[in-house]
Parts: C-alpha cells; sequence; structure tokens
C-alpha cells in the first residue's frame, strides 16, 4: 500500500506541470490531536499539540483548485488506561508519518478558499510511551486512509489553511490483549509560501 501511496502522490506532483494556474512552495503548520479509542478499558485523553513540514502544489481548474502536499507530520496523543480490575494509567503516544493529502477547493471572492479531500498516512515510527507490560505490543498500521475539510485564505504569495482531519482507518485494532479501535481527530493550521 505504500508504494501505491507515494505512487500517487509523484503523478499528483507530476501532473502539475501541465496546469497553467501553477503554484508550488513550502507548507508548516501546527496541530492538535485527539485520540479516539472505542473501547471499554480506554478512555480518550487530552488533545496534544504537533507539527507539520513539507511541500505543497496547487493547479488551477478555473475557479476550481487541487492541492497535492507531502508532509512530515509529528503529532501525540493521550489516553487512560482504566479496566475493572487494575489501577487508572495514563499513557501517551507518539506519531511519526508522512501525510500525503489531496485538497479539492473552490475559489471565492479571490481570497477565500472552501476544500475537501483524501489524506493518505504512511507510518514512520509510531509508538507508546513506557508502555510496560499491560499495554505493550501496539502494532500501529503501516498507512491509512482519512479525509480532510476546512477552509484558506490566500494573501500575494501567502496561503493560510485551516482544517480539520480525521481517519476512516483504525490506526491499531489492539494494544496487549486488549482490543480497540483507535483513531486520530485533529484540528489544523498550516501557512504556505508560493515560490511561483
Amino acid at each position: 500500500m505504500k508504494k501505491l501511496i507515494l505512487s500517487l502522490a509523484l503523478l499528483a506532483f507530476a501532473l502539475t506541470g501541465y496546469s497553467q494556474g501553477f503554484a508550488f512552495g513550502p507548507k508548516v503548520g501546527l496541530s492538535q490531536t485527539q485520540l479516539d479509542l472505542k473501547s471499554d478499558d480506554f478512555k480518550n485523553g487530552d488533545s496534544k499539540f504537533g507539527y507539520h513540514v513539507g511541500l505543497f502544489a496547487r493547479i488551477g481548474l478555473g475557479p476550481l483548485y487541487l492541492q497535492p502536499e507531502i508532509l512530515y507530520t509529528q503529532t501525540q496523543g493521550q489516553f487512560t488506561f482504566n479496566p475493572a480490575d487494575a489501577p487508572i494509567k495514563d499513557y501517551e503516544a507518539d506519531f511519526n508519518r508522512v501525510d500525503i493529502p489531496l485538497m479539492v477547493g473552490l475559489k471565492m471572492f479571490k481570497v477565500l478558499r472552501i476544500q475537501a479531500g483524501p489524506i493518505a498516512s504512511i507510518n514512520v515510527n509510531s509508538e507508546l510511551k513506557d508502555a510496560g507490560q499491560t499495554v505493550q505490543n501496539a502494532k500501529f498500521e503501516d498507512a491509512t486512509i482519512g479525509y480532510q475539510a476546512g477552509l484558506g485564505l490566500d494573501i500575494g504569495n501567502l496561503i493560510i489553511d485551516a482544517k480539520y482531519e480525521s481517519s476512516l482507518d483504525k490506526i491499531t485494532g489492539s494494544m496487549g490483549k486488549f482490543s480497540t479501535d483507535q483513531r486520530v481527530n485533529q484540528w489544523i493550521l498550516s501557512v504556505g509560501f508560493r515560490l511561483f
């Protein structure tokens, strides 16, 4: 699946060269992430901040546009383990991944944009901190699919995106002997600069 996702990303960036309304540049931003665990043994914890850095391209199609991106993303999530026969314990998970969103958007009033689209996430190195014996052996998926939606502003060569992201796939289905449906939800604020 990793090869397919990377191939699609390269194809999207290659197609940008055939567009008249083309832009390209760096992009950085912050995210506020919360884990969503559907399980009787685990409870959702506090949201955590993360960051991302990478590149974006914009392919103009009249009032519509395509915006593929490739980003290195580092996020965290917190959850509580609270089974009936054990003491309550808080855990943190680190997620390091390559994100490949493909936004489809509509330009309005020259500066405002509305956008939505799929995102593929490739796991680089995700792990639980201080997992111990109880929730060890959490197997994080190699790649997941999700979606993003939000608004954007274009001010000169500066682009600002505010988006919500949620996962369509669970990032892990078990921790130790306990089953869970663990997903990542996050609010994202990012800034890009059009080099051309």
